[in-house]
């Protein structure tokens, strides 16, 4: 696919990362169909990212669907909220903020296609690995926990994720085998994965190591099939890393949430 869509081609592409965000909430071991929405949650972790709805297409959501989604979220003790794609349903913004609802944030999408991928190098005495056992993965999380400031690393997931045939690549620090970074492509649906997840200890940054695990993900996404990546950068920093790794901008994804949520005892 080219970057260089037409206007029917990014309404296309759209809804196929639309498609993707909402197969990948059916994929989780708890997920609901609420009126027009569907909606996945993570029972480890109460990670707003982990927790999320996605619209479908087009949809014209009522007051009793909000409702009914909030109270869905609220069963679980999870903060009623969604992440999607705008432009594949431009009328849900609105009808969630007239129930209370707050945008955290728009998140450009950028997305890379095959033919674009580009290897970004790093410095010497790292060295890049695809994960190939659960302990492998367990360090991965360890490390991604930190370079968060997460407290506890949270792998299930991430194991599931590569059993399933997900990808989860590692930057391993040679001399020392401690891992720097790491990063991960979801599971294709219909073509579509999302690179996610990548981060390095603040002990190694700056050394090229974002970038080079970002082209190396995603050539491993495209060599079991892939045809589209995307991913959601956290600021311009990042987004810069990406974009010399063959990402580009293309659409944008809302992250919004109940401004206010008290839960019962």
């Amino acid at each position: 696919m080219s970057l260089s869509a037409t206007q029917h081609d990014v309404h296309d592409l759209n809804k196929r990362i639309q498609a993707y965000l909402r197969a990948h909430a059916q994929r989780r071991i708890d997920h609901e169909r609420c009126g027009p929405f569907v909606a996945g949650f993570d029972g480890e972790s109460d990670n707003p990212f982990l927790n999320y709805a996605i619209p479908d297409d087009d949809a014209t959501p009522q007051a009793s669907d909000i409702a009914a989604l909030i109270a869905t979220f609220a069963r679980r003790r999870r903060k009623p909220r969604l992440e999607y794609i705008c432009e594949a349903a431009p009328r849900v913004e609105a009808a969630l903020t007239a129930q209370g609802f707050a945008i955290e944030k728009r998140y450009p999408i950028l997305i890379c296609a095959p033919a674009q991928a580009r290897d970004l190098p790093m410095a010497k005495g790292f060295a890049l690995e695809r994960t190939r056992s659960d302990l492998e993965i367990i360090a991965a999380s360890v490390a991604l926990a930190e370079a968060y400031g997460q407290n506890t690393p949270h792998p299930d997931p991430a194991i599931r994720m590569v059993a399933a045939g997900g990808v989860m690549v590692l930057a391993r620090d040679t001399a020392s085998g401690e891992v720097a970074g790491a990063g991960m492509a979801t599971v294709p649906h219909e073509g579509v994965c999302e690179v996610a997840g990548i981060g390095v200890r603040a002990a190694y940054r700056r050394r090229g190591i974002a970038g080079a695990l970002t082209g190396r993900i995603a050539r491993e996404a495209f060599a079991r099939g892939a045809t589209l990546a995307w991913l959601t950068p956290g600021d311009e920093g990042p987004e810069r890393i990406y974009v010399r790794a063959g990402f580009a901008r293309a659409s944008e994804q809302l992250h919004i949430s109940l401004a206010e949520m008290q839960f019962g005892a």
